[in-house]
């Protein structure tokens, strides 16, 4: 997905081949992870001469929470890293706290960030440095 951004701004369509070679992936995964996330709709594809893959919607629109629905279990449910049978069952184990923050603020950094980052006109920007904590 982060080679369908960086072409995204020139209207370039990639073979699965192009991006394989890009981004040192093996062909046959690549191809897989394209037709999933066709059918997702976050990739549209073309076949023919002058054919392959490009992003279906502009890379701002696509946050990363949005690919990683397409692979990961989405139903809300945490696994405690003890088991099923501790939390939920019990006292919250002892990383239940950390755990839940950990995920929520991950969970907030995947549906900020979008594919945007990819991009030319992003890479022009100066970066931000993170402030000390």
């Amino acid at each position: 997905m982060s080679r369908l951004a960086e072409a995204y701004e020139s209207g370039q369509q990639l073979s699965s081949h192009d991006v394989a070679r890009d981004r040192e992936i093996a062909q046959t995964l690549v191809a897989k992870l394209l037709t999933t996330l066709s059918q997702a709709e976050l990739v549209a594809g073309s076949r023919g001469p002058g054919g392959g893959y490009s992003l279906a919607r502009p890379p701002q629109e696509i946050s990363l929470l949005d690919i990683v629905n397409v692979f990961e279990r989405q139903d809300g449910n945490m696994v405690c890293p003890f088991g099923p049978n501790w939390c939920g069952s019990n006292e919250p184990c002892p990383l239940h706290e950390d755990y839940v923050a950990f995920t929520d603020r991950f969970n907030n950094w995947l549906s900020s960030t979008t594919l945007a980052v990819f991009t030319t006109s992003s890479k022009e920007r100066p970066t931000r440095k993170r402030k000390a904590k």
